[in-house]
């Protein structure tokens, strides 16, 4: 074997470790970084569970084996499920109280996300709103006899309050404000939503939830 040879083979298992080395020590961070699992729900880093694992910034709740994502308004909203990947995360809508047409977080104003942390709404989600009063009908919304929320009340259960009620959708777009889905009185009380809707899925295929995202942590 010539020098030269010998130099590039030292090399080449130089530049093996090292790389070996750093595989090991991005693992060994991720893995301690990581918050242990909620319920039937992994916990993927930055989510953050408690001081001690992921980037509090990125706080979620782990409450009775539920884990929850809490509002700028101190509403907590179950965590369906979670697509780090794509730094995406699902929760579920509010429950409209039954025999009325109230979402369950209508004193709050519905949902707000504080926009000084790293989460925002996002643009595949169709929401439905329901009890709407006329001043609605100046907003570029659907709220004709075909807005999907006609085919939303025919599939919901006796005691659902916003029957015939005017209501609409709107995809929520960059074009709107990405930290809020607005109910209020004198505008529409109740709404649901759906997670990656076209118009073309069947009733029965139909994905409700919240899809928020994440920026990536520095």
């Amino acid at each position: 074997m010539n020098l030269s040879t010998f130099i590039l083979q030292t090399k080449m298992r130089v530049l093996q470790l090292f790389l070996l080395t750093s595989l090991c020590l991005v693992t060994n961070v991720l893995t301690l970084n990581s918050c242990s699992n909620c319920g039937d729900l992994v916990v993927p880093y930055p989510l953050s569970t408690n001081e001690n694992c992921g980037d509090t910034r990125y706080k979620v709740y782990c409450n009775d084996e539920q884990l929850e994502f809490l509002s700028a308004t101190g509403t907590y909203y179950k965590i369906l499920r979670i697509d780090p990947s794509a730094n995406k995360l699902v929760i579920m809508p509010p429950p409209i109280l039954k025999n009325t047409c109230y979402s369950s977080d209508l004193l709050m104003g519905g949902l707000l996300l504080d926009e000084s942390l790293p989460f925002n709404i996002s643009t595949q989600n169709t929401v439905l709103l329901f009890n709407c009063t006329n001043n609605i009908l100046q907003s570029p919304l659907n709220c004709t006899s075909n807005s999907i929320c006609r085919q939303y009340e025919k599939k919901v259960e006796e005691g659902f309050g916003c029957m015939n009620t005017l209501c609409c959708h709107y995809l929520k777009d960059s074009a709107m404000n990405s930290h809020k889905i607005r109910v209020r009185i004198g505008s529409c009380t109740a709404y649901t939503c759906l997670v990656g809707f076209t118009p073309d899925d069947p009733l029965q295929t139909w994905n409700y939830g919240i899809e928020l995202q994440w920026l990536s942590p520095n």
